[in-house]
């Protein structure tokens, strides 16, 4: 499919060596208003493979919005051989209303593979899964963390997949998570598809990080660059340090409510009993010291300066793949 001469996508015809933008719609406003999706689309006059380059599935999650752009601004996108086709905001009403969910109040990426006339979300999963994905060898969709909680850059993938675990290590994310593909997900229903996913996480919602950017934008070069599609006129890096494989984890929860405050930075190797965060009161009379449970990696601390118990703080790492850590 990805070596045809014309690509068929979404009503339009693109043929090798175009470039085309086509609208992804799906309904309108209130006030009849459209609402665009551009899809980004662009064509090698060499045949290749086809990678899509997704983002914002969550409205608020800016800063992979944010990563999708800067791989179009910078032209990464125009490759060497074959199609790259990009779509920088899959939820448009959540991003333009500034919420992590559809306009119906449902989660996008819990609705896939979605149906053709169900709920307005599960309609755009439904025509994304229908008209786009089938198109693509592999793709690359960036994520946040929830709310307040940071994610370390991370790709998370399934285990037990090897070209998975291969172009993981090429993408060079300081961790690859191995994580279980959830039901009704963009990745689990990908993967039924028999089409390779990148999920990566960094960050945190309404918010950019240059690291986490950064992170983004050369892990997708290093992946082009990988299978022949990236033009020579962009450099690749080495990543500063070896991934680490993460097999398992947990995360600490909060056992008081109160005024938090994490000691560590992300991304430290912490020892069991090493002190990594605080929980205070507002009045001076109160300090419990957060200690690690295990030694482990912390890729993942909740920023928020109020925590009720039983929040979520830190994740940690709790089993590494040895031979690839």
């Amino acid at each position: 499919m990805s070596d045809k001469d014309v690509l068929e996508i979404l009503g339009e015809k693109v043929a090798l060596g175009k470039s085309a933008t086509v609208s992804f719609n799906v309904a309108k406003l209130h006030t009849q208003n459209t609402i665009d999706v551009p899809v980004i689309i662009e064509r090698s006059k060499k045949p290749g493979p086809t990678v899509l380059i997704t983002a914002g599935i969550h409205g608020d999650e800016i800063n992979g919005v944010e990563i999708v752009r800067q791989i179009i601004a910078k032209g990464i996108n125009k490759p060497k051989k074959g199609t790259i086709i990009c779509i920088p905001v899959i939820n448009v009403f959540g991003f333009i209303h500034m919420d992590r969910e559809f306009p119906d109040g449902r989660d996008l990426n819990r609705v896939f593979p979605g149906t053709k006339g169900g709920s307005l979300a599960s309609r755009v999963a439904h025509k994304l899964i229908t008209e786009i994905v089938p198109h693509a060898d592999l793709i690359m969709d960036f994520h946040t963390g929830g709310a307040d909680r940071f994610n370390s850059p991370q790709i998370r993938i399934k285990k037990k997949e090897v070209i998975l675990d291969e172009l993981a290590e090429v993408f060079g994310a300081p961790f690859v998570y191995y994580s279980k593909n959830l039901n009704k997900t963009f990745r689990n229903t990908s993967y039924k598809l028999g089409i390779p996913m990148l999920l990566f996480e960094g960050g945190k919602s309404f918010n950019i990080d240059a690291t986490i950017t950064n992170t983004g934008v050369n892990g997708a070069k290093r992946v082009l660059h990988h299978l022949g599609m990236l033009k020579t006129t962009f450099k690749v890096s080495r990543p500063k340090k070896s991934c680490v494989f993460i097999a398992d984890s947990k995360w600490i929860r909060a056992k008081y409510s109160g005024m938090f405050k994490a000691s560590i930075k992300i991304n430290s190797f912490v020892n069991e009993g090493d002190v990594i965060g605080h929980i205070t009161d507002p009045y001076g009379s109160f300090n419990h010291f957060v200690k690690a449970p295990n030694s482990g990696y912390i890729f993942n601390i909740n920023e928020s300066p109020l925590v009720y118990q039983g929040d979520a703080i830190f994740h940690i790492s709790t089993k590494l793949i040895n031979d690839k850590s």
